[in-house]
């Protein structure tokens, strides 16, 4: 396979430019707004969501399948599987950390402090990186009937009550040190497998630990809350306790950001088209990027139509500045790295894809109720020459053109992946 040189990249770009231009889209303007653009890259692709807790097997609704060989097995191969991955997705992003991932100590999660993450802070300040932080209601003793922050026992509401706490108070030192606010989003696993007969205790039980969780105060310039809702997941099938709709009133009702998967939601339900209305509501909004194929939710994200219309809608009510972009997938029977990688590099071509939009031909059109010229002008779109702006973008950036990438990804897991035992 010929790898494209520079030369050649840059006259594709002037070509690619100059179509564009024929539609009223300045593709220099495009590059310049994708400067903007940061995503938050997860941490736990680099090993499955195992973390550094203990080899128990993963609970709560989290399963892996694959085993490809590379796998990170401590700190020092997931940071530096990291600094490979962000090598290869152009701008500069943020890493999202869950609780179990702590590397600065051993405590339980309701006792995490900042100085368990003190590696973490400081590696970001190396890399120049910004950090967002999960608690991790999963993968634990007191998880392991798939109820947390609802359980009828109060001793164990209150573990997961301290552990919520624990984790805003985690986020909000990365936050502090980072100079960038740290996006703290909860999500939990509590549901039922079959039809129960009590719905709404649950519900009330998981209302008044929310409450508990957020009652303390903290400084929005550190750290910014978000709750995250479910259709429905392994182990409760029937009955979700933190719904859509539980979670979205909750959240505009204690201006907390709603975070919305993509994977979890009705196949036939479009995220896309929920962000105008509830940024009518909301003042920030969190996404989960993810893909969902029947009922797993997630799985690598690819430049499909749902990814397409996301960053599409975001952009079109411009609303990048209210929108928290973070990606939520894991896959083990690939190359972790290129799953980290196709993953973000999709995400952020569709951005791009929505910055080289025709945006003024297609209201135009929609204004005077074209709707013909509308439908034919979003197909044209699609052939545009997105693809070489993206390799100049890349270029731009100092990172691999696609096929650079590829072989990238190929030589470490020959150098370093493939000696991993």
């Amino acid at each position: 396979m010929k790898t494209r040189g520079t030369d050649e990249i840059k006259a594709d770009y002037e070509q690619a430019k100059k179509t564009y231009a024929a539609w009223g889209v300045d593709t220099e303007k495009a590059l310049a707004r994708m400067a903007e653009r940061s995503i938050s890259i997860h941490c736990w692709q680099g090993d499955d969501v195992a973390g550094f807790e203990s080899e128990g097997p993963l609970s709560g609704g989290i399963a892996t399948t694959g085993n490809h060989p590379g796998k990170a097995r401590n700190w020092g191969e997931l940071k530096a599987d990291l600094e490979k991955a962000l090598s290869l997705i152009p701008g500069q992003h943020r890493v999202n950390v869950h609780a179990l991932y702590a590397n600065g100590g051993k405590a339980d999660r309701d006792q995490q402090k900042p100085e368990h993450f003190r590696p973490w802070i400081d590696w970001a300040k190396a890399q120049k990186v910004k950090l967002d932080f999960n608690g991790s209601f999963f993968s634990h003793p007191k998880a392991a009937d798939g109820l947390t922050l609802s359980h009828p026992d109060a001793s164990i509401r209150e573990f997961w009550i301290r552990h919520a706490q624990a984790a805003r108070e985690i986020g909000e030192a990365m936050g502090r040190e980072l100079g960038s606010p740290s996006v703290v989003n909860l999500w939990i696993p509590d549901g039922s497998k079959d039809l129960p007969v009590d719905r709404l205790s649950p519900r009330k039980r998981l209302k008044d630990s929310l409450d508990a969780a957020f009652a303390k105060k903290t400084d929005p310039k550190h750290m910014k809350d978000a709750v995250e809702c479910k259709l429905f997941g392994i182990g409760s099938e029937s009955y979700v306790v933190g719904s859509h709709e539980f979670y979205l009133g909750y959240a505009l009702r204690n201006k907390v950001m709603p975070c919305f998967d993509m994977g979890h939601f009705h196949p036939t339900e479009s995220v896309a088209d929920k962000i105008s209305s509830t940024l009518l509501w909301a003042d920030e909004l969190l996404l989960h990027v993810s893909r969902g194929v029947r009922w797993d939710s997630d799985h690598v994200v690819l430049l499909g139509d749902e990814l397409r219309l996301l960053a599409e809608e975001i952009t079109r009510c411009d609303a990048w500045s209210r929108v928290n972009f973070a990606l939520d997938y894991f896959d083990a029977s690939i190359n972790r790295i290129a799953a980290w990688a196709v993953g973000a590099r999709s995400a952020m071509k569709a951005i791009l894809i929505s910055h080289l939009e025709p945006i003024e031909a297609l209201r135009e059109a929609e204004k005077k109720g074209n709707f013909g010229r509308r439908l034919a002008l979003v197909e044209a779109n699609k052939a545009l020459p997105f693809g070489a702006v993206w390799d100049k973008f890349c270029l731009d950036k100092g990172v691999p053109h696609e096929q650079a990438c590829l072989e990238s990804i190929d030589e470490y897991e020959a150098s370093v992946l493939s000696k991993r035992k």
